[in-house]
C-alpha cells in the first residue's frame, strides 16, 4: 500500500568522482544508474536522476542549475566582456554572482536546449515514480544581461514560452520547477506567479516548485521569510510545494496553514547545511510537529531542504536512509 507520506528528493547528487575524471556518455549513464539505484535501495518512494543530466564538468560548483539552460539557448553570448561584469555587480539582488551567466543579444529560442531527450536518456534507468527537475525562468533571467527585451519580466515570459513548449512533451510523474532567487524577491511575486503558470500548464502530470533560500556553499543567499511567500504560492497551479523547513524556524509552519488545502505540503526534514545525519527519531518528531501545526493529512512529501550535490555520498546516502526510516517511525510501518 502507498504510504499517505511520500519521501522524494529535491534533485541534486553528489557527483560522482568517476564521472568527474571520465566526462564521457557512458560514464554518465553508469552515474545515472548508481544515482537511481542508491535512492531505490533507501527506500525513496519518488526519485530524480541527481540532476546529471546536466552536468558539465566545467560548472561542477554550481550543479549546472544555470549555466546547463542559458548556454544553450539561442542568442544568449556566455562570453563576458569586463564591462558587462562590472554592470552585473552593481544589482544588490544578485550580490551571492560575480558575474552574469550570459547576455541576451537578441529573440530567444530553445537553440540546442533539448529537455525531452535529457528526460528519456535518464528515464530509461529508472523502475521508480521519477521527478524531473529544471531551474525557474525568473532565477535564469535574473543571471542574464539583458540587451534585448529592456525588462525583466519580458525577458522571463520569453524564456518561460522556451520551456514550457519542452516540458509539454516530458511525461515524468512529476516536473518540478526550482526557485531559490524569488525568496528574496516577493515584490515579483504577481507577475512570476502567471508567467510559472504558463510553464505549469504545460505539464503533463504532477506539478511542483521547490522554493528555498539559497545553498550556495551551504549558505543561505536570501533574506526573508516563508509569510510573504504564501500568496505566491497559492497563485500557482501545482499539486505540491517542496519547502526548506529543516534549516528554517518551526515557527514558520504557522504561515502555511493559509496554503490552499488543494496544494500539497513538501515538508524539509534534512539539513543540507549540515554533515551531521539526522535520526530517524529527529526525522518522526519534525512530522509530527509540522501535522500538529497544519493539521493531520497535510503534510504530503517528506524531503531534504534542498540538493544534495555538495555533501559527500556518504553523508547523503545517510541522510536519505534516514529520511525513509523517519517516515516510517512517524506512520508505524513495519518493513
Amino acid at each position: 500500500m502507498t504510504p499517505r507520506i511520500l519521501t522524494t528528493v529535491v534533485g541534486s547528487y553528489p557527483v560522482p568522482q568517476w564521472l568527474v575524471t571520465t566526462p564521457t556518455r557512458q560514464s554518465l549513464s553508469d552515474a545515472m544508474m548508481v544515482v537511481f539505484q542508491t535512492q531505490e535501495t533507501a527506500g525513496i518512494d519518488v526519485v530524480a536522476d541527481g540532476e546529471l543530466y546536466r552536468f558539465d564538468v566545467n560548472h561542477p560548483e554550481t550543479n549546472g542549475m544555470i549555466d546547463y539552460f542559458v548556454g544553450k539557448f539561442r542568442n544568449v553570448r556566455t562570453q563576458i566582456t569586463r564591462s558587462e561584469e562590472e554592470s552585473f555587480k552593481q544589482n544588490p539582488a544578485m550580490h551571492f554572482r560575480m558575474k552574469p551567466a550570459g547576455v541576451v543579444e537578441g529573440q530567444l529560442g530553445e537553440g540546442a536546449l533539448n529537455l525531452p531527450a535529457d528526460y528519456r536518456h535518464a528515464k530509461q534507468y529508472c523502475q521508480h515514480p521519477m521527478k524531473f527537475t529544471l531551474t525557474s525562468p525568473y532565477m535564469l533571467g535574473r543571471t542574464l544581461v539583458d540587451r534585448h527585451y529592456k525588462s525583466l519580466p519580458a525577458l522571463v515570459r520569453a524564456i518561460t514560452d522556451v520551456m514550457a513548449s519542452q516540458v509539454a512533451a516530458i511525461d515524468a510523474d512529476i516536473v518540478q520547477i526550482d526557485e531559490a532567487n524569488l525568496t528574496g524577491n516577493p515584490d515579483d511575486a504577481p507577475w512570476v506567479a502567471e508567467c510559472l503558470n504558463s510553464l505549469f500548464d504545460a505539464v503533463q502530470k504532477k506539478a511542483a516548485i521547490h522554493l528555498c533560500f539559497g545553498n550556495y556553499g551551504g549558505q543561505s543567499i536570501q533574506k526573508g521569510t516563508w509569510a510573504k511567500l504564501i500568496g505566491f504560492i497559492n497563485a500557482l497551479k501545482i499539486d505540491h510545494v517542496v519547502a526548506e523547513m529543516a534549516f528554517r524556524s518551526p515557527d514558520e509552519l504557522q504561515f502555511f496553514k493559509e496554503m490552499r488545502p488543494e496544494i500539497g505540503m513538501g515538508l524539509g526534514v534534512i539539513d543540507v547545511k549540515r554533515t551531521v545525519v539526522e535520526t530517524p527519531e529527529q526525522i518522526a518528531r519534525a512530522i509530527e510537529h509540522a501535522e500538529k501545526v497544519l493539521g493531520e493529512g497535510r503534510v504530503t512529501y517528506v524531503h531534504p531542504d534542498c540538493g544534495l550535490w555538495m555533501l559527500n555520498r556518504s553523508v547523503a546516502d545517510a541522510k536519505l536512509k534516514a529520511l525513509v526510516k523517519g517516515r516510517d517511525l512517524y506512520l508505524g510501518i513495519k518493513r
